[in-house]
C-alpha cells in the first residue's frame, strides 16, 4: 500500500473539505451527463428477434413484461463456452435486489447471451441468480448490438466495437442496451460498452472509496473470479 501522511484531524477535515468540493463538481457533471444521455435520439428497432427462455419463446418486445423501459445486460457466454464470463458474473451477482426497485419505476431487466438456454439455467443455478436471462442463439441481436464478432475479425484485430473500429478481443464482448416501447413503436434509446458500464458494478464503487482502490495495477480486473471459485 502506498505510504500516507499523517495529519491532525483538524487538517484532515481540511482535506476532505477539498476534496468536497471536487466531488460536488463531479456530481453537477454526472447529473448533466445523465440528462444529455435521456435526451438522446431513439432508434427504432425494426427487425423481429426472437429468444429461448423460462416461457419458451419470445420476442423482443415479451422481455418488456408489462413495463415500457427495458435494460438488456449482454452477458458473454458463447455457444460453444463450458460457463459464462467471470467478469460478466460479477457484474450479475449485484443484479437481483437491485431488480425489485428498477420493477417499481418501469424497468426491467434482463440478460442475454448467445449460449443455448438449457446452458443458460444450468449456470445461474449454480451462480444461485434469479433474473430473467433468455438465449439469442441463432439470432443476430448480440451481433446487431455490437456485441458478437466472427472468428475473422477476432483474428484481424479488427471490428467495429464501443463505436470504433478496434482489437474486439474475443467473439462475446459485454456491454448494456436500454430499449422503450410506447403506441408508436419499439426503440433503442442507449447501449455502452466496456468501460462504459463500469458505474454498474457494486463492487468498484466501494472499491474506489478504499486507500487500495481497485489495485489491479494497470492490468485490469485480474483478480476476479466467479464467486464460488475464490480460493479463501
Amino acid at each position: 500500500m502506498e505510504k500516507h501522511s499523517v495529519v491532525s484531524r483538524a487538517e484532515w477535515e481540511e482535506a476532505r473539505k477539498r476534496l468536497l468540493t471536487e466531488e460536488k463538481d463531479f456530481t453537477r457533471a454526472r447529473d448533466r451527463l445523465s440528462q444529455h444521455r435521456r435526451e438522446l435520439p431513439w432508434e427504432p428497432v425494426e427487425k423481429s428477434y426472437v429468444f429461448q427462455g423460462p416461457n419458451g419463446t419470445e420476442t423482443l418486445s415479451d422481455l418488456f413484461d408489462g413495463r415500457s423501459q427495458l435494460i438488456v445486460y449482454h452477458f458473454m457466454f458463447g455457444a460453444d463456452w463450458p460457463a459464462g464470463c467471470p467478469h460478466c458474473s460479477h457484474w450479475a451477482d449485484s443484479f437481483d435486489r437491485a431488480i425489485v426497485h428498477l420493477n417499481h419505476r418501469d424497468v426491467t431487466v434482463a440478460a442475454v447471451s448467445r449460449a443455448a438456454f438449457a446452458k443458460l439455467d444450468a449456470y445461474k443455478k449454480r451462480m444461485g441468480w434469479s433474473f430473467k436471462w433468455v438465449s439469442s442463439g441463432g439470432s443476430d441481436f448480440n451481433r446487431d448490438f455490437g456485441v458478437a464478432f466472427t472468428p475473422e475479425e477476432v483474428a484481424a484485430k479488427k471490428a467495429d466495437y464501443n463505436f470504433t473500429i478496434q482489437d474486439p478481443r474475443s467473439t462475446e464482448r459485454e456491454g448494456i442496451s436500454v430499449f422503450c416501447k410506447d403506441d408508436s413503436g419499439l426503440y433503442r434509446t442507449y447501449s455502452c460498452y466496456a468501460r462504459g458500464i463500469d458505474m454498474m458494478n457494486v463492487d468498484y464503487q466501494y472499491l474506489d472509496l478504499v486507500p487500495k482502490g481497485r489495485d489491479e495495477g494497470g492490468r485490469g480486473p485480474f483478480w476476479v473470479r466467479r464467486h464460488d471459485e475464490y480460493q479463501d
